[in-house]
């Protein structure tokens, strides 16, 4: 039509350059449909140049070129740089009119500057407008430090085209240059706009996509690609050039390049990949083009695009992946990207490739394989696309064909890759960074399964792979989670995989390869901050690999890193356990020839002995066999030989000792610091193993040697001591580094396992050393009282010596006290000395350094003693004299503080030593010791203190007279002590507070106060909290406390309630806190006997004051996150490996498991005693509150779910219930079982309708008299026994236990059957199998009994169980029916000799399929002893088979009755597939393109369907209507506001369908002309509205050009409207509710538009 009008315009016009400078005077704003009219006149000129037409009608003259090429350069260009300067200042994000009205100008413009070029008559104009487009188009790219705004606004200045302007012009005049003339301007036309596109350094370093690149690459290089050969040719070679830097060959390119990359590749590809019947032209006679199916270098990039984290690089690699095998099969011809190099490739070529094998192309095609490779690409494609998705439901079924991937992939006649392995790295590596974590577990198993399952032949790039991607994967904590059907306690799934990977794969490596990659693998493993979990289970992959040697120093070292980044995480157990598999790793892949006895011992070394390697374990044993075994192939082996024949390990460490005892070459007198522990630590471990290593020598060769050897490794050492009291000038250095290796191997020589026994080498040296003790005594003593320690550094040593006299003390208790009168001796010198020197001290009026270091040297020395007499206090010390101590210490200034020295003392001091404390530090430890002391004292005589001041009548230690004056004085200490020095604070409140609490309440109160500040300060903390905690529990709920609390019923009483539920609290986010807490309690309660295990009257008194501790107890237990399940399912499975694991073992054991606070709960009220009148007045009030706390959550829901809260702590109250029911007697029953059966009537999970059923059928079994009560429950009106009755029901189905104490049976049996016949023909399916089954058993028992008073009942009661027995068919009804009758309940379980803590705790649980969170093991009641039960207590283990079956519920399907398995199918049949079809899968979105554009690059389908929602004000609607468009190709979406796509909501729901649909915005006011102008145009106005008049949706036949108007949300279309419209539409409906959503009643009319249309087209064709 337009060039129609053109036509009619220059038939009318004599001179068209007149016609032509008519329309070449622009107005402002410009109008588009003149430019467009010029152009229409341009192209109708141009084609009557063309057809050839003679002078009379309208030649293309001389003078037509001349005003042509005028309109170019005089209007056109200034036209397109007036649009660059009319758009400064408009943002580009902004969707307005004007915008979209320049796209018009600025495409009219270039289609007229295309056909002026054409008309003029010759290539100079096109040449130059080209060369002075593209010069702008480079001028544009960004200026270093200029802001864009600053770039365009000296664009504008300087008169040049704008980067839109500019490629516009380059598009257009593009094909109008010579392929041959004009070749040098093609090739820099095509190097330039390849720059622009593929962007440069900053843009690279900002990582975005600027406009002009899109613009080049959308719009200029697929017109250079389709104009010249020659262009094609530069750009191909610009794009991937035939040689990179070396450097990025190893690794992947940034993601930057590879998204500009796959940008201009995918916009080429129809040069580059020209399919028949798409695009390209391979018929056409010109220079040959390059094809990108033969280069490697252009599948490198498609395969980098495949992996990117960008979604649209990835479709674009998609996209040029579908077209090349399109193309290929289209072509049919033979085809191959060639061999390619070892470093070529994405993953570099290494592994278990033999040298010998060809390594596949990256990309071939053979006609005699079309069908095997296209099914390979189209599943491969799928795989892809399906990974887009996320959502394992979808992604899982299509799995199996990565199976079939792998069978096409490999050849096995040939044992080779016929595809190149790096296409499935791919598949794998995209898995591995989804966002979905269950997806990314799916690829890491199945990716670990394949050399498990698949016999793969030797693949390039593995190892890369595996290091790289795989291990980063690997990292994350949640994938090793535990799946649903693994017992806790069992290895993750994840974890086994990885073990069993890691061992096959590493077997198949040669001995190089192999050794490269552990390195690798090893060395990855310290690259990055590693959480505990996937540590622990690398390293236990690492461990479980065979025997080999190919580690070195290096690896070694490496391993030492990670044992580095083991320490960082706060799971002790789990550090630990790491610890042991990587030393494991270490003796089993360490080469000894190349590492040397020095490289062992510095890897020992970063081994916690306190987490892991500790002495009697068995992985002490392991590495004593492995030194054994390698001890004459170590490395440097040849400075270690020793005529004698001695072994070399044995020279090694004496050489060892040896050097570390040799006196200094540097005497440095008595102000030299200490020396380092790590030297000590390194002699004591090796001289600790090679005697070990010696004795199991000796046991294997049955020699003696052991001893001889451990005295040679040993006489330096023990010489040197042996010298300490009579040589006063051995270097002071040196007696430091001999007490430290002396107190090092006390400590590392100590049994870890305390089942070893006959430890010969610990005998041999505690007898070594208690031959040194006297000299070492006088010589500690010697230094603590000859005033020689005058210095902070001197501080570290005092420690050093008190330790070393605390250790030689105990080890004398250990092995007897025979002729060892010295020793107390040197401690009563020490005493003696230490109170003179505090008394002297005291006496200075200048504080002196030496002094107040002596000062606090002489605290230290009494506060040791003070604790060797608390520990020893059943010895008879009559020599020590401690009454001196004891007046000493009582005359105490507590709290006194050391003054500090002068500033000059002080400077000089810190000078000395750079690593001494501050002067606080030694302030605290100063006041810290004065309350050591005073504990020794206050715990000696405390049933001498009075409970108030001055109750003491005759004179007594003023400490322990005045406890007031100390218990305010304890406050003081807290308030200046750091928190980790406040524990003998602590232990004296223990003593002071039960004296006090009813004189001194207020005070007491204070001291609670205080002290949970404290406490709670240190919460975070991990070292000093526990310790603390226990002593703060200790003294505040110590017995006597609580009894005087609980009978004053006054403020403490009130506050110690308050504590307890901070406590508990805490504990919901401190695991282990509240453990502390009522395992003291309880144990506090219990007074063991001789005889047997009895509570207290007197301690168990009190009690029932605190039940609330019990209850909380009963049903405590945290819902954890899945990272704090995680980290308990670990542990447990560590602690399931028992001896196994070493850390087991050195590790304390501290029930800081949550299941012990019910454990210890429920081991309590075992032990309570029913006849005790005080125990049966707690249990029965524990009982009722329990009710009542049923009672109280069922109030809290209505409806609770299954494994929620309510629902854990509804079941752990009847799990206490039933501990306790047989201690109840009739008396408290009968109070009490009313609310037992109306707990009945409520609807309970299944757990807890088990146990509810089974303690009613224990009281009826136990007590019959409660029978007519339970009858009555029958009788309740069917609205309250509907969810109800099937409880009592299955009550009935035992009814043959119930009735075992009854001597007449006939009427209970008449009564029951009377019941449950009327429930047999109940409507509820249900409630008729819970009947049919209670009344098979109830008949069972009278046949069994012989009862014929029923023999009326006789017809009707067969009659109903023959028609359930054999129902017809294979529907629900029999299969519930089977499934009832085999249930646990019915069928196995046996109320009576099930009744164990098993069956209650673990059993029933699992049963029921609570959460495995509840699962309570019989081994951890048996592991908690705090509380010990007497091993005649038979209610631990259940007495049938009930504990052997598995979980099922009749009510709930056959699990994978209906889903298919995997394990089974290797394809499914059909899947999911979410996604267009690939032809329209373009990857790029072009947005700076206008739509029209956009959509015939796709080939998209576009309707004359117009829908206008400007009534619509929900952004929701609008999203969701703007995808329906967008999916059925709707023409345009009319919005009231554009500015709504901005909307969140609205994105959510129309997921990016804005980008492919046109919107336009007309308001609500301008409909009425919108609707008009649209009727002008042949458009059917169609009102989605129920309206008197209204044509019905399944009767109206839709016009080719509909406008859909829906209405707005509440009020429709308003009147006003309706009269403009043609037609009004309504949807016909059969409910009750008046309307549909505006958003699905707008989706139905627009799909029933589409589906005419279609039928109409069909029916064409």
């Amino acid at each position: 039509m337009e060039l129609v009008l053109a036509q009619a315009l220059l038939s009318q016009s004599p001179d068209p350059r007149a016609l032509l400078g008519a329309f070449c005077v622009w107005e402002s704003p410009i109008p588009a449909e003149r430019v467009e009219t010029l152009r229409f006149l341009l192209q109708r000129l141009e084609e009557e140049q063309e057809l050839g037409s003679n002078t009379s009608t309208r030649p293309a003259t001389l003078l037509l070129q001349e005003a042509v090429r005028e309109v170019a350069t005089g209007h056109l260009v200034p036209l397109l740089r007036g649009l660059r300067a009319n758009l400064v200042g408009v943002p580009a994000e902004e969707p307005s009119t004007p915008r979209d009205r320049r796209r018009r100008v600025l495409r009219a413009a270039g289609g007229a500057l295309r056909s002026c070029a054409r008309l003029s008559g010759g290539p100079q104009l096109a040449a130059g407008l080209v060369h002075e487009a593209l010069c702008d188009l480079l001028s544009l790219r960004p200026a270093v430090g200029l802001e864009e705004a600053e770039t365009r606004a000296a664009s504008v200045e300087c008169g040049r085209l704008g980067a839109e302007e500019a490629v516009e012009v380059l598009v257009a005049l593009g094909p109008c240059l010579r392929p041959h003339e004009d070749r040098a301007l093609l090739e820099r036309l095509a190097r330039a706009a390849l720059a622009v596109a593929l962007g440069n350094e900053e843009e690279e370093e900002s990582g975005g996509e600027d406009g002009a690149a899109t613009l080049v690459a959308a719009r200029l290089l697929p017109a250079m690609g389709r104009s010249s050969a020659a262009a094609l040719q530069a750009l191909w070679d610009g794009l991937l050039p035939e040689e990179e830097e070396p450097e990025k060959l190893d690794s992947a390119p940034p993601a930057f390049r590879v998204n500009r990359r796959l940008l201009v590749l995918s916009n080429l590809a129809e040069r580059l990949l020209p399919t028949p019947g798409v695009g390209g032209a391979w018929d056409a006679l010109e220079e040959e083009i390059p094809d990108a199916r033969r280069c490697s270098r252009f599948w490198r990039a498609v395969q980098d695009g495949l992996v990117q984290a960008d979604g649209l690089t990835r479709k674009r690699a998609r996209y040029l992946l579908q077209r090349a095998v399109e193309a290929s099969a289209g072509l049919g011809a033979e085809c191959s990207s060639g061999a390619t190099d070892a470093n070529g490739i994405w993953f570099s070529s290494q592994g278990l490739r033999r040298q010998t094998d060809p390594e596949p192309s990256l990309f071939w095609w053979s006609e005699k394989k079309k069908e095997e490779l296209l099914k390979f690409w189209e599943n491969y494609i799928l795989i892809m696309e399906t990974l887009e998705g996320n959502q394992i439901h979808v992604i899982k079924p299509v799995l199996p064909k990565l199976n079939s991937l792998f069978d096409w992939a490999v050849s096995e006649e040939k044992a080779c890759w016929l595809f190149h392995p790096s296409w499935h790295m791919c598949i794998y590596k995209r898995m591995f960074e989804s966002e979905s974590k269950t997806l990314t577990k799916e690829g890491i198993i199945h990716f670990l399964e394949l050399y498990e399952t698949k016999g793969l032949p030797g693949a390039p790039g593995f190892s890369e792979f595996i290091i790289g991607p795989l291990m980063e994967a690997l990292s994350e904590s949640s994938l090793y989670s535990r799946s649903p059907g693994h017992k806790i306690g069992s290895c993750s799934p994840l974890g086994m995989k990885l073990q069993t990977f890691l061992v096959t794969y590493v077997s198949l490596l040669s001995e190089d390869i192999k050794s490269s990659f552990l390195l690798k693998f090893i060395k990855k493993m310290t690259s990055r901050h590693w959480c505990a979990v996937p540590i622990l289970f690398l390293s236990r992959a690492l461990a479980h690999i065979p025997r080999c040697k190919v580690l070195g120093v290096e690896g070694l070292l490496a391993l030492r890193d990670v044992l580095q980044c083991t320490m960082i995480t706060h799971q002790i157990l789990l550090r630990g356990a790491a610890q042991c598999y990587l030393l494991q790793t270490a003796m089993n892949l360490i080469d000894v020839e190349k590492v040397s006895f020095s490289d062992v011992s510095n890897f020992l070394m970063s081994l916690r002995q306190e987490e892991s390697l500790g002495r009697g374990t068995a992985l002490w044993t392991e590495l004593c066999d492995w030194l054994r075994v390698n001890e004459n192939y170590f490395g440097e082996i040849r400075n270690c030989i020793d005529f004698s024949g001695r072994s070399s390990l044995n020279v090694y460490v004496q050489s060892l000792v040896q050097d570390y005892i040799k006196s200094p070459t540097l005497e440095t007198g008595g102000n030299c610091f200490m020396p380092d522990w790590y030297e000590a630590k390194l002699v004591a471990l090796m001289i600790l193993l090679a005697a070990d290593v010696e004795e199991m020598k000796n046991k294997y060769s049955e020699r003696k040697k052991t001893q001889n050897e451990l005295k040679v490794f040993l006489h330096p050492l023990m010489d040197s001591l042996m010298k300490l009291g009579t040589n006063a000038y051995i270097p002071l250095l040196k007696t430091d580094k001999c007490l430290q290796l002396l107190l090092k191997l006390l400590h590392t020589s100590s049994l870890k396992n305390p089942q070893t026994q006959d430890d010969g080498v610990l005998t041999l040296l505690q007898n070594s050393v208690m031959c040194t003790t006297e000299s070492i005594f006088e010589f500690i003593v010697r230094r603590l009282t000859a005033s020689e320690l005058k210095t902070v550094s001197d501080l570290e040593r005092c420690h050093l010596y008190l330790t070393i006299l605390n250790e030689l003390v105990n080890l004398h208790g250990k092995v007897g006290w025979k002729n060892n009168n010295s020793i107390w001796r040197f401690i009563s010198l020490l005493k003696n000395a230490s109170i003179l020197h505090l008394q002297d001290v005291n006496n200075e009026k200048e504080p002196i350094l030496g002094k107040q270091i002596q000062k606090v040297v002489s605290m230290e020395c009494l506060a040791m003693v003070c604790g060797i007499l608390t520990q020893k206090s059943g010895l008879h010390l009559d020599s020590l004299d401690i009454g001196i101590l004891e007046r000493f210490i009582s005359s105490f200034h507590l709290n006194q503080i050391v003054r500090k020295p002068h500033a000059e003392e002080q400077n000089s001091l810190f000078e000395e030593s750079s690593s001494s404390q501050g002067w606080g530090r030694i302030v605290a430890q100063y006041v810290h010791d004065q309350w050591l002391c005073l504990s020794f004292l206050l715990n000696k005589y405390h049933t001498f203190i009075p409970n108030m001041e001055g109750e003491m009548l005759e004179p007594f230690l003023h400490v322990v007279s005045k406890p007031v004056s100390t218990l305010q004085s304890a406050l003081e200490a807290l308030t200046i002590l750091p928190s980790d020095q406040v524990l003998p604070v602590f232990h004296c409140m223990k003593i002071l507070v039960p004296k006090l609490l009813c004189s001194s309440e207020s005070l007491c109160i204070e001291s609670f106060d205080m002290a949970w500040k404290i406490i709670y300060s240190l919460s975070n903390t991990q070292l000093i909290f526990w310790s603390n905690l226990k002593a703060f529990v200790q003294f505040v709920f110590d017995i006597r406390v609580l009894t005087v609390a609980a009978r004053t019923k006054g403020r403490a009483y009130s506050k110690i309630k308050e504590i307890i539920h901070k406590i508990i609290e805490m504990s919901t986010t401190k695991t282990g806190v509240f453990n502390i807490l009522i395992n003291y309690c309880c144990q506090s309660w219990i007074v063991p006997t001789s005889d047997d295990l009895t509570l207290s009257q007197d301690h168990f008194f009190n009690a029932r004051d605190y039940i609330e501790l019990i209850i909380e107890g009963c049903i405590f237990g945290n819902v954890f996150r899945r990272d704090q399940r995680l980290i308990q399912d670990v542990q447990a499975f560590i602690e399931n490996l028992g001896h196994e694991c070493a850390a087991n073992i050195v590790t304390e054991n501290t029930n800081r498991d949550d299941h012990y606070v019910r454990i210890c709960a429920i081991k309590f009220l075992c032990l309570l005693d029913g006849s005790n009148i005080s125990h049966k007045m707690f249990i029965e009030d524990l009982a009722v509150k329990l009710l009542d706390k049923d009672v109280l959550v069922s109030r809290s829901k209505a409806r609770y779910y299954v494994n929620s809260l309510q629902h854990r702590v509804k079941n752990r109250v009847w799990q206490a219930l039933l501990v306790l029911f047989p201690k109840f007697d009739q008396i408290f029953l009968d109070k009490i079982i009313g609310k037992i059966f109306e707990a009945g009537f409520v609807n309970n999970q299944a757990s807890i309708k088990y146990l509810v059923e089974w303690i009613i059928i224990l009281i009826l079994h136990k007590f019959p008299q409660f029978l007519p009560k339970f009858w009555n429950c029958f009788c309740y009106g069917e609205e309250k026994l509907k969810m109800s009755i099937c409880t009592f029901l299955s009550v009935l189905s035992h009814l043959d236990i119930i009735i075992q104490n009854i001597p007449d049976m006939k009427p209970v049996l008449k009564q029951a059957l009377t019941v449950v016949l009327q429930w047999c023909f109940n409507h509820n399916f249900s409630v008729r199998l819970y009947a049919l089954l209670a009344l098979k058993k109830i008949w069972a028992l009278c046949k069994t009994l012989h009862v014929e008073e029923f023999d009326a009942l006789t017809a009707v009661i067969e009659s109903s169980l023959h028609q359930v027995e054999n129902m017809h068919g294979a529907g629900n009804a029999k299969k519930n029916w089977q499934r009832i009758q085999e249930h646990f309940f019915f069928a196995k379980f046996h109320p009576l000799k099930d009744y164990s803590l098993e069956t209650i705790f673990y059993t029933l649980p699992r049963l029921s399929e609570l959460v495995e969170d509840e699962w309570i093991t019989i081994g951890k009641f048996i592991k908690f002893t705090d509380i010990p039960i007497d091993s005649a207590f038979q209610w631990y283990l259940s007495q049938t088979e009930l504990c052997e079956l598995k979980p099922s519920d009749w009510s709930q399907q056959d699990i994978g009755s209906n889903s298919v398995d995997e394990d089974n199918q290797s394809e499914w049949i059909d899947v999911q597939k979410k996604m267009i079809p690939w032809k329209n899968n373009v990857p790029d979105l072009e947005l700076e393109l206008i739509f029209p554009d956009r959509a015939a690059k796709l080939g998209k389908s576009i309707s004359r369907l117009i829908v206008v929602a400007s009534l619509i004000d929900k952004p929701t609607n609008l999203g969701g209507l703007c995808r329906t468009c967008e999916i059925f190709g709707a023409s345009a979406l009319v919005v009231g506001s554009l500015h709504c796509i901005n909307d969140k909501q609205f994105q959510h729901l129309s997921v990016s369908a804005e980008q492919w649909l046109p919107l336009v915005e007309v308001k609500p006011l301008q409909l009425v002309d919108y609707l008009q102008k649209k009727k002008t145009e042949g458009y059917t106005t169609i009102g989605v509205e129920q309206t008197a008049k209204s044509s019905d949706l399944t009767e109206y036949c839709f016009p080719e050009k509909s406008l859909l108007l829906l209405g707005n949300e509440r009020e429709g279309i308003p009147a006003n409207l309706i009269q403009h419209l043609d037609v009004c539409v309504e949807i016909p409906q059969h409910g009750i509710i008046r309307s549909l959503n505006v958003h699905v009643s707008g989706a139905l009319l627009i799909w029933e538009y589409t589906r005419q249309q279609i039928i109409k087209q069909r029916d064409i064709k």
